[in-house]
């Protein structure tokens, strides 16, 4: 019963806007909405958690949450060093994921409308905004506390045998002329016989002399330099969070 100009007139002064089309509510599509930015949001934390989880692994250890002295992994097994926080946030996640659903469920009432999206909302979402508010305040701490091991990432990167640098060889012999086809036999061979005699991949290129006197040995080496792979890591770190340089 209100005239449409006072209601833009008071959303205005109020920073809102007018609902273009409604019943006695607000359709529940903007409320699904932002459940499911919620869910994202819970799944982009869960990607992170993962990572942490896998990186803190017995065989791999790259990286692991801080343990504290006197901390407890477990009860029953005093050598482990479990992955509380990162556990916890990936079941976080699930549960402001779940919270989509209901949510979508919610948008197709009855007419009017019926008042079933009423019990739904009233714990999704409490639930979901605590649950994420709280999650992101966990990740910010693990992160910020995170244990990195550099010469554990560099040893593990070595047991591959150089591996991750074939496709660099191919690219260099595709350059040199060499059709594509030949010159990703002549890696693969040499990339299965490094897998299976564990020996490095450049040492077995650098025993191919017609490869050797395609590329030059210099510029077989010059494609397992690793620095390759991070040259642009500064300039991501950058894009992210900003030039070291640049003011708060």
């Amino acid at each position: 019963n209100i005239d449409p100009r006072v209601e833009a007139m008071v959303a205005r002064r109020l920073g809102l806007r007018p609902e273009p089309v409604s019943t006695q509510i607000i359709p529940r599509d903007r409320h699904a909405a932002f459940a499911c930015a919620l869910a994202q949001i819970a799944g982009s934390i869960e990607r992170l958690a993962v990572e942490v989880r896998h990186l803190q692994r017995t065989e791999l250890r790259e990286a692991e949450e801080f343990f504290h002295k006197g901390q407890k992994g477990s009860s029953a097994m005093p050598h482990k060093r479990n992955p509380v926080l990162s556990e916890n946030l990936t079941g976080l996640a699930r549960m402001i994921r779940a919270a989509a659903l209901p949510a979508l469920e919610n948008v197709a009432l009855w007419h009017e409308r019926d008042i079933s999206h009423s019990s739904v909302e009233r714990v999704m979402f409490p639930d979901s905004c605590i649950l994420t508010d709280f999650a992101l305040a966990r990740l910010t701490g693990m992160m910020d506390r995170l244990t990195v091991y550099p010469e554990r990432m560099k040893r593990n990167l070595e047991s591959t045998f150089g591996l991750h640098n074939s496709q660099r060889v191919l690219l260099a012999l595709t350059r040199s002329g060499l059709p594509r086809q030949e010159a990703y036999v002549i890696v693969q061979q040499s990339a299965m016989q490094a897998w299976q005699e564990e020996r490095p991949l450049l040492e077995l290129l650098l025993e191919n002399a017609d490869l050797v006197g395609r590329l030059g040995e210099e510029h077989l080496r010059a494609a397992f330099d690793d620095t390759y792979h991070t040259r642009h890591v500064q300039t991501i770190l950058d894009r992210v969070m900003g030039p070291e340089d640049q003011e708060d």
